[in-house]
């Protein structure tokens, strides 16, 4: 009799998880519009109702200019369901040039915060706010605390948050760098590249980043050189970051 109801219960558990399978709604996601980049995500794209890390190259870690452009291009497609709150300690966003990338700035909310903690603080209750489609916060990493606590605010109402990382202007010297852990969705690393004017023209043509996505839960990392779309999808591909956009060494030479 034991066994014969352990077998029932057993059933009955399966029958239960199958019938929550089959009802469970899938993560929404913002595709990138290209099979080679949205491959790399379980869901076909970047997954909202998360937020995600984005880092710079050399001194972007100070500017912040190439990651500040990724983000807003990156962002473009979600101000048409909400608007979009910047928060950052320094007052030096430039808004024309986010307008240059297609970016409406009447759907743009700047914050101005005084310290980290208040960029953490602004960033988790902007993500909690109905009306709010995404929200960027520009700090240097947050704790993993921190980090669940701003995960908890975008599964709230399906925002997609962005911590942008960025040590500000007469930060201590030699501060070691905070790693915030696991509790990001995906961790980007932005650089600017090159950009190419069509064939025939002369001038610039669309900027282009260098973009490496460095980890993404449940998917797998990823390399690209890609330029501003005007198109449905903000990026276009430009290139694959592989082996063979290095140089190629110089063959050897015999000597005597």
């Amino acid at each position: 009799m034991a066994g014969s109801r352990e077998a029932r219960l057993a059933a009955l558990r399966g029958r239960i998880a199958a019938i929550e399978a089959g009802t469970r709604t899938p993560t929404p996601v913002l595709p990138f519009g290209d099979p080679a980049i949205d491959g790399c995500f379980p869901g076909g794209g970047l997954p909202l109702g998360g937020w995600h890390e984005v880092t710079g190259a050399g001194l972007e870690d100070e500017t912040g200019a190439a990651p500040a452009a990724f983000v807003g291009l990156l962002l473009r497609p979600l101000v048409k369901t909400g608007a979009v709150v910047w928060v950052a300690r320094r007052g030096d966003l430039f808004a024309p040039g986010l307008a240059g990338l297609g970016f409406p700035a009447g759907r743009l909310i700047q914050v101005k915060a005084r310290d980290e903690a208040e960029v953490l603080s602004v960033l988790e209750d902007a993500l909690s706010t109905q009306g709010v489609a995404a929200a960027v916060g520009e700090a240097e990493a947050p704790d993993l605390t921190a980090g669940r606590r701003l995960q908890l605010a975008c599964e709230k109402r399906g925002g997609l948050g962005v911590l942008l990382h960025r040590r500000p202007y007469g930060g201590r010297a030699g501060k070691p760098r905070m790693v915030s852990g696991s509790a990001s969705l995906s961790r980007w690393r932005i650089a600017a590249a090159p950009s190419q004017p069509d064939a025939g023209e002369l001038g610039l043509g669309p900027p282009r980043w260098r973009v490496e996505l460095e980890r993404c839960r449940g998917g797998r990392p990823g390399g690209w050189i890609l330029e501003q779309s005007d198109a449905a999808h903000p990026f276009r591909l430009v290139s694959q970051l592989a082996d063979h956009d290095l140089a190629a060494p110089e063959p050897l030479r015999r000597v005597g």
